[in-house]
């Protein structure tokens, strides 16, 4: 059986000084975080420890994404192109990718998908650390019954407002049920995997489509 790892690290073409382009991309949202170099070690500590590493071509040194922020990128995907030229790194960022503090050296922010993830992340932080004062710690705290008490009203004023009030106030109740929708996934244990899973199953049954 052939081993990922080293294929990828056998079939990679490296340029004159040894390097090779490596794209790193939000597996979830799509989005281009940063274009960086690898030389043969920083491939395969990539490929071998999940995280990446890159060489700085002006420090002429190794570097560990994430080492000294905290903002590692757990790599959930390696791939070379067709010339076996270029990587692409499809990773789970676990903070911004560029050091100036933005998500993405190239100055974009993850679409509506990415900020529906980034939104479910934060709430499943919240239910794990419980921050006083924190209106999510209040959610968890009171249970279920509370939760889904506060989804339904929050459905009830969605409809409301789309029946009589203006498109601002269709964003803005539209923003709450999303946000008490997503409290209750988390509470359930139901990804946002499995509900685009669930999609897919029924657009290719063509149910609801």
């Amino acid at each position: 059986m052939s081993n990922p790892t080293q294929d990828i690290l056998a079939k990679a073409r490296f340029n004159s000084d040894g390097l090779i382009p490596a794209i790193v991309q939000d597996a979830r949202t799509r989005e281009v975080l940063t274009v960086a170099y690898m030389n043969e070690e920083a491939l395969r500590l990539t490929l071998e420890k999940g995280e990446t590493h890159f060489y700085s071509r002006s420090r002429k040194a190794l570097w560990h994404k994430g080492a000294t922020s905290g903002n590692f990128q757990k790599v959930q995907r390696v791939a070379l192109d067709c010339d076996s030229d270029t990587i692409l790194v499809e990773v789970e960022p676990l903070g911004p990718a560029c050091h100036t503090g933005s998500y993405s050296c190239f100055d974009v922010q993850p679409g509506f998908g990415g900020s529906i993830q980034q939104l479910y992340d934060l709430i499943a932080t919240r239910k794990e650390t419980r921050p006083e004062g924190s209106y999510t710690t209040k959610l968890f705290s009171e249970g279920i019954d509370k939760i889904v008490k506060k989804l339904g009203e929050e459905a009830v004023e969605t409809v409301i407002a789309a029946k009589n009030d203006s498109s601002q106030r269709i964003v803005e109740e539209t923003a709450d049920l999303l946000y008490h929708l997503l409290v209750t996934l988390v509470e359930k244990g139901v990804t946002l995997e499995d509900i685009r899973e669930e999609l897919q199953k029924r657009q290719k049954t063509g149910r609801r489509t």
